[in-house]
């Protein structure tokens, strides 16, 4: 089976697209499977990991939204994973490699979504960054202390999601793309349903070009990554289009991202959190017996931000609620 997916990589597959037999392998040497390829296992092991269990209850824009309908941390990770996949396929590319980079991105994210991850990078002296997180997670802390051993294209993909980086793999550069064309649009939909904004409120000049709703925009980005890509060693879109997109993203962040009413509950969440850091930081034997043996070998801040960001909103406020809030007595 796996040397079927070899061969059909070979004829099929793009002269740029990262092969699964060229992996250079994982942090440790293990047993090959003779079904899957090393990118399929990776994905596997990603679904099948506590920390992306943990994402369903994990913040997107909304804290702990109480409508069915919202955005958490896990539907936005299999958003990206679907726009990412589409771009391969387009392109020719490895999905397998592609899908496990989607699904892995956000492992590190922090409760209450950037609001959390600000939060934290202000409270440890290093800094705190998801992505780096998400790193970290695969590496060393999922399955006690021993990590997911993933390939190193998977985690270099993990590693580098953000816009900034720069990602070693075009499967990589799809997953980049893929989380900015997700996260624009289904923001845009959930902001809408939340009464932040109408869609008469959406630019309009932007909206004639990429479409009116979420589903004609990403099809409008991903029609334009592959003109702009196809055939070339990079994934890219149109110099147009990825204005528009950016304008969006602009968008967002002033009148939803912005907004007093999240700022209010970026406030509240920052009390917790602080709260939180504070305690642990001098009650470290209170933690959970794995984050407290990760002290032989890490800094206080470090473990920290290692088992806060590892925490969902309702985990925080359960905890926080335990160790703050008087019980009630009855008489």
């Amino acid at each position: 089976m796996k040397e079927k997916t070899y061969l059909m990589e070979e004829k099929f597959l793009s002269p740029y697209a990262f092969k699964s037999k060229d992996s250079v392998g994982r942090l440790r040497e293990e047993e090959s499977c003779p079904m899957r390829t090393d990118f399929q296992r990776d994905r596997d092991r990603i679904i099948h990991s506590k920390a992306f269990r943990r994402l369903k209850n994990k913040t997107q824009v909304f804290f702990s939204p109480e409508g069915d309908h919202y955005r958490t941390r896990l539907t936005h990770t299999l958003n990206v994973s679907q726009v990412a996949r589409g771009i391969a396929r387009a392109l020719s590319l490895n999905e397998d490699l592609t899908e496990a980079m989607a699904l892995g991105h956000d492992l590190g994210h922090t409760p209450f979504g950037h609001s959390g991850e600000r939060i934290l990078n202000k409270l440890n002296p290093k800094g705190f960054r998801h992505y780096e997180q998400s790193a970290r997670v695969v590496d060393f802390l999922e399955r006690d202390g021993r990590g997911l051993n993933l390939t190193r294209e998977v985690v270099d993909g993990i590693l580098n999601h953000k816009m900034s980086r720069n990602p070693k793999t075009l499967e990589g550069q799809a997953v980049r793309l893929a989380d900015k064309i997700a996260y624009i649009n289904h923001d845009i939909d959930d902001a809408i349903v939340g009464g932040f904004i109408t869609e008469k409120d959406l630019p309009k000049k932007e909206i004639k070009l990429l479409g009116k709703t979420s589903g004609k925009r990403i099809n409008t980005m991903i029609s334009s990554v592959m003109k702009e890509s196809d055939g070339k060693n990079c994934v890219a879109m149109e110099e147009e289009v990825l204005t528009a997109t950016m304008n969006l993203r602009k968008f967002l962040f002033e009148r939803v991202y912005g907004d007093k009413r999240f700022a209010i509950e970026e406030e509240k969440a920052a009390r917790m959190i602080t709260a939180l850091y504070e305690y642990f930081a001098s009650n470290v034997k209170a933690m959970p017996e794995f984050y407290v043996s990760l002290l032989d070998n890490y800094d206080i801040d470090t473990v920290l931000c290692d088992y806060i960001s590892s925490m969902s909103d309702v985990y925080v406020v359960k905890t926080f609620t335990e160790l703050f809030i008087p019980n009630k007595w009855s008489i």
